[in-house]
Order: structure tokens, then sequence, then C-alpha cells
């Protein structure tokens, strides 16, 4: 099959999402489709475009698999300026659009169209492509925009919020299949179609590289680079934005001052928990490691938080909970009971899941599992043992190939 591909990052860029769509990308060249991938320059990391790809707002290369199409991505500094960064994606995606006309041939036929959500605005671009290139548009969906946007209170405007669901609604009805991360999500997005099309929405969790991120030993180089003893460590790696509840690791810090804490990324709203968090001084802050050293990153947390407001563990995945449990670590998640992540944990027996947004349980969740160095062990052991069986490229790949 010749498939195009629409997607917000891709390799080398470090963004979450680019790291699973060329997996994806992998997967399914090796069951020997053409692909054609058009995406942004690289800027996750710096929110600007990386200084070796700039000078061009449009770049093209040849892969052994098809080619990778480049365009500008409009980025803003100001992460927090939602009108800003939305005006950014729809700039991004009428690019993208084009190039979608262009990527593999002008206007030659392609079997499948596969385009990645957020942002929302790849839905029309990717329905459009497909209708002029005579082919289907498989919509793949991430997170459900706007849903978590309006329950953090980070869009408030209902003219924006109505647009934005819109675009949500469109996209869907559009797409000959919807893909989605859980079955949370799959409800979700079934709700917001006619019954007769529910039918088109599809669970493919997200996979975690088992090869690649591998148990290791806790002292590692980078715990020494940032000048961590062997005192415990308790970890958050990944988004800083406004649907983590990282204000419950700023009051976990407080109720431990044995344990150092170390949250390592960057987002909307670092500067403002940075700033919370001025008192405490056994609270760490890291910006993102380079892609190759991820597995040198989980290993330095003994245990690994995942927090998200309530309300939006049925809207959202954390994908980190995939690469921390393929690094043998144990979680306390904070997240709506029921979701998937407490589900994956109990499954896996791989962790603890405690309500969100609740100080007192979360931190005696850490205290427990800190005190217990065996349990920590075990747990991890358990979650190793289930990504592996669960969550590799391979069968990730082989669902999207089926579908």
């Amino acid at each position: 099959m010749k498939i195009l591909v629409l997607c917000p990052h891709f390799e080398p860029d470090t963004a979450p999402t680019g790291t699973v769509m060329t997996r994806i990308v992998a997967e399914l060249a090796a069951h020997g489709h053409e692909l054609h991938v058009v995406t942004s320059l690289p800027w996750y990391r710096d929110h600007a475009v990386d200084p070796a790809w700039s000078g061009s707002w449009w770049r093209t290369d040849r892969t052994g698999w098809g080619s990778v199409t480049r365009v500008h991505p409009f980025p803003g500094a100001d992460k927090s300026n939602l009108l800003r960064r939305a005006m950014g994606f729809v700039g991004f995606s009428a690019l993208a659009g084009v190039a979608a006309l262009r990527a593999g041939g002008w206007f030659r036929r392609v079997d499948v169209v596969l385009a990645m959500s957020p942002p929302l605005t790849l839905g029309p671009t990717g329905w459009l492509a497909g209708l002029l290139r005579r082919a289907p548009l498989v919509f793949n969906v991430q997170d459900v925009f706007p849903d978590a946007a309006v329950r953090t209170g980070a869009i408030t405007n209902r003219r924006v919020i109505g647009v934005a669901e819109w675009l949500e609604r469109f996209s869907y009805r559009r797409a000959a299949a919807v893909t989605v991360l859980s079955d949370d999500l799959r409800e979700n997005v079934a709700a917001k179609l006619e019954p007769s099309r529910r039918d088109r929405v599809h669970v493919i969790a997200n996979f975690v590289d088992t090869d690649a991120i591998r148990p290791g030993d806790r002292a590692t180089r980078y715990r020494a680079e940032l000048g961590i003893g062997e005192e415990p460590v308790v970890l958050y790696a990944g988004n800083v934005g406004f649907s983590q509840s990282l204000d419950l690791v700023v009051d976990a810090a407080r109720s431990m001052p044995d344990v150092t804490f170390l949250v390592n990324g960057d987002g909307a709203a670092r500067s403002a928990l940075e700033a919370d968090a001025a008192d405490v001084g056994n609270l760490r802050f890291a910006d993102f490691v380079a892609p190759e050293r991820l597995g040198e990153l989980l290993a330095t947390g003994d245990v690994h938080v995942v927090p998200l407001k309530t309300g939006l563990g049925r809207v959202s995945v954390p994908s980190k909970t995939y690469s921390i449990l393929a690094a043998a670590r144990p979680v306390v998640a904070a997240i709506d009971p029921g979701s998937a992540v407490p589900r994956i944990l109990a499954e896996a027996d791989a962790g603890v899941a405690v309500p969100p947004d609740d100080a007192g349980p979360f931190v005696d969740a850490l205290r427990a599992l800190v005190d217990d160095p065996d349990e920590q062990a075990r747990l991890g052991r358990n979650g190793r043992d289930w990504a592996v069986a669960n969550a590799s490229p391979q069968a990730v790949g082989r669902a999207y190939h089926d579908l």
C-alpha cells in the first residue's frame, strides 16, 4: 500500500508523539508499505526551529521506504499563549496540506491517509488530502481535544471551544477509522458519533521500545551530573503542563525531606511550578535529555509519578507510563479511578493508583514505596514483564497494518 502520513513531529524531533509516529512508520515499512510523511521541521525542544534545520520553510528527504517532507511549524516561544499556538497550528496545517498533495507525486493516488491529533487542524487537512488523492482517512487521536484543555481551564472562551469541538466532530465523522489509546477514549469519541458510525473507533495503544528501554542501575551518570547522591529519587519525567497535578509533587517533597524529587521536562506550567517550589530544597528541575539517554533518565528514578488532574484520566493516556514499566520502575499514579492507567497498573501489578488531586493518599503511597526497596523491585519486574508482553512496537505495528 501507499500511505500518506501527516503528523506534528517526526525524528529527529524529540516530542513523544514524534517518537510514536516514527516507530509506527518503521513498523509499517517493515510490512512492505510505501510511506510518505509530512511533518514539521524539528522544533519541540526549544519551541523554535532547530538551528541545524533553519533556513528553509520546506525540506524533502528520500528514504528507503518513501519520503519525509518537513515544513515550518510556526512555533511560538510563549507556550502559555494559546491563541498564538492555535494560529501556529493553523499555519502549519495549511502548509502541511500543500505538502500532502505533493508527497509521493502531485495528486497521485494513495491508499490511505493517516493523520495524527493533536493538533486537531490536521483532521480537516488529512480529510482534504484524502479527498484529492482519492483515499480514506484514518485519524489517530493521541489526546482528546478540547476536552482536556476545557477541564483544566486552559481554554475558557466559548467561541474557541465551539470551533475546537466543531473541528473534532468534523474529523471524526469524515474519517473511515479513528484510532484511540484506550477504552476510555473510545467511549469518549464514540459518544460524539452517530450510533451507526461508532464501530469506526478502534483502540490501538501506544508502544514502548522494550529493546531500547531496559532495566538499569540506579547509580546513573545522569544522577551524578545533577549532583544527586545515594538518597531515594522520586521522578516525574515529561511535559510540565496544565493537565498534570504537579502541585502534588511539591507537597510530597515538602513532606519527605529525606528524598530527592526530580521534575525532568518543560512546558507552559514550569515557571509557575518552580516559583511555588522555591523554598523546597529537595525538589530539583532539569531539562529534557537527549532521546538516546531516555533509558538512563528512567533508571535514575527509584519511584516514578504520573499525576493527572481530576477528569482527565478518561480523555488522556500518559504514554510515559509504558516507558516507566519497560524500565522496571514502580509507578505511583494520581489519576481518575477506573481509567486506563490504574487498570494497567492493576493488571501488571506494577504500581499504586490513588485518587487525583489529593495530596494525603499520594504522599502516603510514595512514602510506603520509598521505604520498601524490595517492593520497588517486585513491582518493577512485574511492569517490565507486562510491557514486553503487551506493548511492543511489533504488536502495535501489526495492529495498524491490519487496520
